[in-house]
C-alpha cells in the first residue's frame, strides 16, 4: 500500500460493504491519533492558538475535500477543529477515508 496521503479518492458507487475491523486496522496504524469510532467513523480533534487559525484550517479542508469530491463533518469553534470522517454510501469507512485524514494531516 502506497502512502495514504499520495493516493486520490475515487469514487464509492455504493452498495459494497464498509471495511471490518481487520481491514482497517492497516489503514489505521498509517495514521497519526485518528480514532475509529464503533468502526464507523474516523474522529481527530486539532487545537490551535486562536479563532482566527482554527478557521484558516477549516477553510483548508474545504479545499481538499472539494479536490477529492470527499467531504468529512467538520465542527469547529476557538482554537478547536474536530473531524469527523466516513463514507456515506456505504454508511461506513472506505479506503478513501483513510486517504483523506492523511491528506488533512498534511495540512499542518
Amino acid at each position: 500500500m502506497n502512502h495514504l496521503s499520495k493516493k486520490k479518492c475515487t469514487p464509492c458507487q455504493g452498495g459494497i460493504p464498509p471495511l471490518g475491523e481487520t481491514e482497517i486496522n492497516p489503514y489505521l496504524i498509517r495514521l497519526a491519533n485518528w480514532q475509529v469510532i464503533e468502526q464507523h467513523h474516523l474522529l481527530k480533534s486539532f487545537t490551535f492558538p486562536d479563532f482566527k487559525s482554527a478557521l484558516a484550517f477549516v477553510n483548508q479542508i474545504g479545499v481538499l475535500a472539494e479536490e477529492e469530491n470527499h467531504h468529512p463533518n467538520i465542527n469547529f469553534t476557538w482554537g478547536k477543529v474536530e473531524v469527523s470522517i466516513w463514507t456515506h454510501k456505504i454508511d461506513g469507512l472506505h479506503e478513501n477515508d483513510f486517504i483523506l485524514a492523511a491528506k488533512i494531516d498534511r495540512l499542518l
